[in-house]
């Protein structure tokens, strides 16, 4: 597996024409723009997780009837200090980097003290977001990188802290219809105190307003209090309806005492991250109107949750589904020691992924007995059992298993949906399918290729579309067969059969997330592919 995962792929800043075969869609116009770690290796140093990696942006930019892709390394500090040294000297979540052996006894006491309340690192390697006009290259610590989205130029680097107490924050944003980004972070001991932060980014302003940004209006919707000061909960992403926001605060928890002492202790900030069992997974529904959480606490087993798939309200209920894994193993997996030795048997200890649907009823009757089950809704099986102190204990609809990397219609997020789209995955965490699983009927359908690993497939609604699957879906391949090109995949959404794909001579990563920017007036940009709200 170290082909796909531990190597370093070489940028290629310039723009390559793809081969076609087959026949894109007429309409289709815009860039898909992806990320995710593409450099394990400097000088002799090379990182322990596949997560570390240094981030490498791409793109595909389609435009009548061609097909260009281009790579850069994102020059963060973090990047650059690196190369500079030609060793690793930023840590990241598994790799802790430590000082230059040759520098004397007193600049080493610094950098230890220094590391004892962390600068994260800016190698934003994990998604793209859209603020306004502006994009950004998103990691899950307080920084984030604007990018140019048609040359790859790393631009500013922005820190969360200069306008909220925002030590970390999710890769998984979400736009509702004015263009605002609601997003997820948490407030590390704050005054005492740890919380985490609904916030809100209004759209950046025109440049002839000779404002950059917008980060410095940044709201804060919602503080909710962390459960423990010192251990609060790790998160990958959230949930969104019309009027609500789905927070799950798992316990895969946060040790912040032992990642105030993990430089010194020599152990890197992700064996400071701890799966317990014993615990629960609390469910926080923030209502979006009045910025407060619901009063009824609900609760469900424990779990570890990377991706919401999306969330909608329906009769007095919020249904939300997400990929759920019964532990943390996952994670483990993804250090390169346990993907590159032994990797079939190390695969198949990682727990599998589930998804999982889930049930609240945002009215809880008074007069319900004890154990009563509060779900009345017909169309599903998860249930919502009332205890005692205002305890509701949330169990899930299992609708499916071996998904991952979910995407939706985003024209549907916050609303009752049908499809979803994703990889599926054979051996953890390798994907080798891409999948449309149809929640209705509980049915699927495939496409894969052998010796080919699908990207997170990303959906372009057609113009004018009438149903939720009318578009296409762009997913990233790339091959274990040396002998054959990676390629941009376009598939028709609805019969999930090849359009098109567009071939490219050069190396590509196997990348994390992204998403697609349709062209100024092109005719497929729709205006209602948002929350409203």
């Amino acid at each position: 597996m170290d082909m796909i995962f531990g190597k370093n792929t070489k940028e290629q800043p310039e723009p390559l024409k793809a081969k076609i075969r087959g026949e894109l869609p007429t309409w289709l116009h815009g860039t898909l723009l992806r990320n995710g770690p593409g450099m394990h290796t400097i000088g002799e140093t090379t990182y322990n997780h596949w997560f570390d990696g240094l981030a490498l942006l791409h793109s595909f930019t389609i435009q009548n009837g061609e097909v260009h892709y281009r790579s850069k390394y994102l020059r963060s500090d973090t990047y650059n200090s690196n190369i500079e040294a030609n060793r690793i000297v930023v840590s990241e979540f598994g790799t802790m980097a430590y000082p230059d052996p040759c520098k004397n006894i007193f600049s080493k006491a610094f950098s230890y003290l220094s590391h004892t309340i962390p600068d994260f690192t800016d190698n934003c390697l994990i998604n793209i977001m859209k603020c306004g006009e502006d994009i950004y290259a998103t990691t899950e610590t307080n920084y984030i990188r604007k990018i140019n989205p048609e040359t790859l130029e790393t631009l500013e680097k922005v820190d969360y802290r200069n306008y909220a107490a925002i030590n970390v924050a999710t890769s998984h944003p979400h736009y509702d219809a004015q263009g605002n980004v609601l997003n997820l972070g948490t407030s590390i001991v704050d005054k005492g105190k740890t919380k985490y932060l609904v916030f809100k980014i209004p759209p950046t302003m025109p440049e002839n307003k000779k404002k950059k940004n917008n980060l410095k209006h940044l709201e804060v919707i919602c503080s909710i209090p962390s459960r423990s000061l010192l251990n609060p909960s790790y998160y990958h992403s959230f949930g969104v309806t019309e009027n609500y926001i789905i927070f799950l605060e798992q316990p895969f928890k946060m040790d912040i005492l032992k990642m105030a002492t993990a430089y010194v202790r020599g152990t890197s900030w992700a064996s400071c991250i701890t799966f317990h069992e014993e615990d629960k997974t609390y469910i926080h529904i923030i209502d979006r109107r009045t910025k407060k959480t619901l009063l009824t606490k609900f609760y469900a087993d424990p779990m570890v949750v990377f991706h919401h798939v999306n969330a909608y309200e329906e009769d007095g209920y919020i249904v939300f589904d997400v990929i759920s894994y019964k532990d943390h193993s996952l994670y483990q997996l993804f250090y390169l020691a346990n993907l590159n030795q032994h990797f079939e048997h190390n695969s198949k200890l990682a727990s599998i992924p589930s998804l999982k649907r889930f049930v609240i009823p945002l009215q809880v009757n008074k007069d319900a007995e004890m154990g009563e089950n509060l779900v009345k809704l017909e169309s599903t099986t998860a249930t919502a059992l009332k205890e005692k102190d205002d305890q509701v204990y949330c169990q899930s609809e299992d609708l499916c298993e071996g998904i991952e990397l979910p995407r939706i219609n985003y024209a549907h997020n916050g609303k009752k949906y049908r499809y979803i789209y994703a990889a599926e995955v054979q051996w953890n965490p390798i994907p080798t399918k891409i999948t449309k699983f149809d929640i209705l009927t509980k049915s699927s359908l495939k496409w894969g290729e052998e010796h080919c690993w699908p990207a997170e497939p990303v959906f372009v609604p057609a113009p004018n579309a009438q149903q939720e699957d009318d578009g296409i879906i762009l997913s990233v391949i790339v091959s274990s067969d040396p002998k054959k090109l990676p390629f941009l995949l376009i598939l028709d959404a609805k019969q999930f059969t090849e359009l098109a794909r567009a071939s490219i001579d050069t190396e590509i990563h196997l990348d994390l997330h992204g998403l697609f920017i349709p062209s100024v007036g092109s005719p497929e940009e729709p205006e209602d592919n948002v929350l409203k709200s």
